[in-house]
């Protein structure tokens, strides 16, 4: 292991003007990273700088652009006037301007705060449960990262707006909420990184799910990014064995294990680091699946997307999903439009063996719930795009397909309208995302 990686495993480059690397860059480029992290979180680390980036390939490299802010990240208005607030010292200026962009970028996308159960009178705030069998939980000590993706929709976890954030340390109420819906099969703990997270603080969650009380909970999910960010989290951490032997306990228990692990570019699958640590993951029993957005600059090619796929089939792991980039922060410098991202999708599939056809996509987490998009076609003389829900807040109207008008240049689900000349979609008729009276994120039973 590389023994500056080890010293400085949590360094975030503040003062990034110092770190070698970016000498290759010109002075617009450094000042966009100044510019740009005031409204969107900036933070790496040196496996990050030292084995995935190619610095001869900067600023177009994947990983980069992944990690580092870019001045196209922010509208052409809003980039000046920060700059202009920054170049005057104008600290409250500077304050209030950057609050007022975050909250035009769409911070909570999705309806996530509808999704935000109660326990008698007590709001979950770290807590989601949109779907019947599925609860997502914010441990509180790990809504951070080992490095900040430039595209990620969580963004406001990391930036200060307190007022917008999922996290919460209560395992009681945690463990009192499962007890009382005995319909959740599946908790998923998300964040930030809950495996940037000490292994004695995950345990404290975790292991009371593995008694009898809670016999109804057979799956644990952990969404992660740390295998493509700090590997070394499971190879020589001072509790990587620990954390080993906690996914053991879950699969001696009888519970599956499922690891979440988030790949954006073939390149973070190529280390000798990652490739140990999956090894080492994979000997605990878990079961590791893998996910991705389709982001333009990053991955928006097919071949890009084969090559990640078989790589990660070679090496054991099983591709989930590819989603749509969410709309919100810099969407719009990451956007690909959904008729590119199902070719994008199609040709990537059928050039791939069935071996790594468990991938599901183009898939948007959009507010109604996880809206795939099967194909364009032509029905009743009208070109439409074919959809259905993968998942959904009514579990009835999951795998239904519904068309909606044909559009070239959406990038989300909400730039789309129902086809046929119909003022709604299927699922918005008669209240049937509703269930007795009141909306289906968590009130089934």
């Amino acid at each position: 292991m590389n023994t500056e990686v080890a010293k400085y495993r949590n360094y975030i480059l503040r003062n990034y003007n110092n770190l070698p690397q970016l000498n290759a860059l010109s002075d617009d480029e450094r000042e966009a990273i100044g510019v740009v992290g005031q409204v969107l979180p900036f933070k790496t680390n040196n496996y990050v700088v030292e084995q995935l980036i190619d610095w001869n390939n900067v600023p177009n490299d994947p990983i980069y652009t992944l990690t580092f802010p870019r001045r196209e990240m922010l509208s052409e208005e809003n980039y000046k006037a920060v700059k202009e607030l920054m170049d005057r010292n104008d600290e409250a200026g500077l304050k209030k301007k950057v609050f007022d962009i975050r909250m035009q970028l769409n911070p909570n996308p999705a309806g996530q705060e509808s999704n935000v159960p109660s326990l008698e009178d007590i709001k979950l705030h770290g807590m989601q449960h949109k779907y019947r069998e599925t609860v997502l939980f914010f441990p509180s000590q790990g809504q951070t990262c080992h490095a900040y993706c430039t595209f990620c929709f969580r963004w406001p976890q990391f930036s200060g707006m307190n007022e917008l954030k999922f996290a919460m340390k209560e395992a009681n109420l945690l463990h009192e909420y499962l007890l009382q819906h005995p319909n959740v099969t599946d908790v998923l703990f998300t964040g930030g990184d809950p495996l940037t997270a000490k292994t004695n603080i995950m345990a404290a969650y975790i292991e009371p799910m593995l008694t009898k009380e809670f016999s109804h909970i057979r799956n644990i999910r952990i969404g992660t990014k740390t295998l493509a960010y700090w590997p070394y989290r499971f190879l020589t951490d001072k509790d990587a064995d620990d954390i080993l032997r906690l996914f053991e306990k879950v699969r001696k228990a009888g519970k599956h294990l499922a690891f979440q692990a988030h790949f954006n570019h073939p390149v973070e699958l190529s280390t000798d680091a990652v490739k140990n640590a999956i090894q080492r993951i994979k000997n605990t029993g878990t079961q590791i699946r893998t996910q991705s957005p389709l982001l333009r600059h990053i991955n928006d090619r097919p071949q890009i997307w084969a090559d990640m796929w078989e790589e990660q089939v070679s090496q054991g792991l099983i591709p989930y999903y590819m989603f749509v980039a969410r709309d919100t922060g810099s969407k719009a410098f990451f956007e690909v439009p959904l008729e590119r991202a199902w070719n994008v999708f199609r040709e990537a599939y059928r050039s791939v063996s069935g071996i790594c056809r468990t991938v599901r996509g183009p898939s948007m987490s959009a507010n109604p719930g996880k809206v795939h998009i099967l194909g364009i076609s032509e029905v009743r003389g009208e070109k439409v795009f074919v959809l259905s829900f993968i998942q959904c807040r009514n579990p009835d109207l999951v795998g239904i397909p519904f068309y909606a008008k044909y559009d070239p240049h959406a990038s989300w689900f909400d730039e789309l309208e129902p086809a046929f000349g119909d003022k709604e979609f299927f699922f918005q008729r008669n209240n049937l995302l509703m269930t007795n009276g009141e909306e289906a994120n968590y009130s089934w039973e």
